[in-house]
């Protein structure tokens, strides 16, 4: 006696996957009969005949569909997948570190990576997610914005848009008395656990950078992108290692002086290319180019003493002038 087929029997092959991509892992297997129920409730009919047969045809289309036998039950799961566990945790920890993306945006995209393992995996994922509480963007938009950027430079076009920065009543304050910035896209750098837009300011004949998450009314304009000849020679890495918390200064060579066990610092700061000047038993001398700014100071005086600008004469004198100023804000 034939079986009776199901409301959905044509979509049969679209639930099985569901069905071993949803329920399976290598930790957990469903045997024929619990396949068989699971297809009912989806209004399929299935025989354990025909599904050796659809097994296979899932192989030949490229599912790592695995069968093992324990005992008198066999056992059946999908193997192999596009991401790893391991990988998806690394995704996951992205994701949810990164302070460009909201926290709404964080939990969609989690939820979309939950869906590439099984619901018993996706379970592991979701619990990392809950140890980590960090400060998000308040920004929505940003999602979209980065997609705008990439369209543009994709096209190579213009954009124009709005920047703002937060009042003490924690609204958005346009800068620029709400006029359009008009830039040219050319590259977007993660820095500090920040998205930044490089682009070229034809007004101004200069690189420049701009903060993605208070960027705001993202347009791409009819006008092709400037700066062709100024982005040849432009190398990222060189600009964002000579920046200190993306601010901008004047690029200067500077000589430092430091303790030997301060090598490590500074080579997770500028890299291996460093050129080491050994100066004592205990110390060395390094030269590395920086974008001399408060924010490279504080860098400075936050290694405690264990690094020292001793050239060029210039810049130690603003180091000397930027403690001053801190000295006498802190005077009773």
């Amino acid at each position: 006696m034939a079986t009776r087929k199901g409301e959905n029997q044509k979509l049969k092959m679209l639930y099985l996957v569901k069905i071993f991509s949803e329920e399976t892992d290598d930790n957990h297997a469903l045997t024929m009969p619990e396949i068989v129920r699971k297809l009912d409730e989806y209004d399929v009919k299935a025989d354990r005949k025909t599904l050796y047969q659809d097994f296979e045809e899932l192989r030949r289309f490229g599912l790592d569909i695995i069968a093992e036998h324990e005992g008198r039950s066999h056992y059946y799961y999908l193997g192999s997948r596009d991401f790893e566990l391991p990988e998806l945790k690394l995704l996951v920890d992205s994701v949810q570190s990164a302070k460009f993306i909201t926290d709404k945006k964080s939990d969609q995209l989690i939820k979309k990576l939950e869906s590439l393992v099984s619901r018993h995996e996706g379970s592991k994922l979701h619990r990392q997610v809950l140890i980590s509480g960090r400060v998000k963007t308040m920004n929505e938009s940003i999602y979209y914005n980065v997609d705008k950027i990439h369209e543009a430079i994709g096209t190579n076009r213009q954009i124009r848009f709005k920047y703002f920065d937060w009042n003490l009543e924690k609204e958005m304050q346009l800068r620029y008395d709400g006029k359009w910035y008009t830039l040219s896209p050319w590259a977007l750098m993660w820095d500090d656990e920040k998205y930044y837009l490089v682009a070229y300011d034809a007004k101004h004949e200069t690189i420049i950078h701009y903060r993605v998450d208070k960027m705001t009314s993202i347009e791409i304009a009819d006008e092709k992108r400037e700066g062709h000849d100024a982005f040849k020679e432009f190398n990222i890495a060189h600009y964002t290692n000579t920046l200190f918390g993306m601010y901008a200064g004047d690029e200067t060579k500077v000589t430092l002086e430091a303790e030997n066990k301060m090598i490590n610092v500074l080579i997770d700061r500028f890299g291996k290319d460093l050129i080491i000047a050994p100066i004592s038993d205990t110390h060395f001398k390094t030269t590395v180019t920086v974008a001399v700014s408060g924010q490279f100071f504080g860098w400075i005086m936050g290694i405690d003493g264990d690094i020292k600008i001793v050239a060029p004469g210039s810049v130690v004198e603003e180091m000397k002038e930027h403690i001053e100023r801190l000295r006498k804000q802190y005077e009773q």
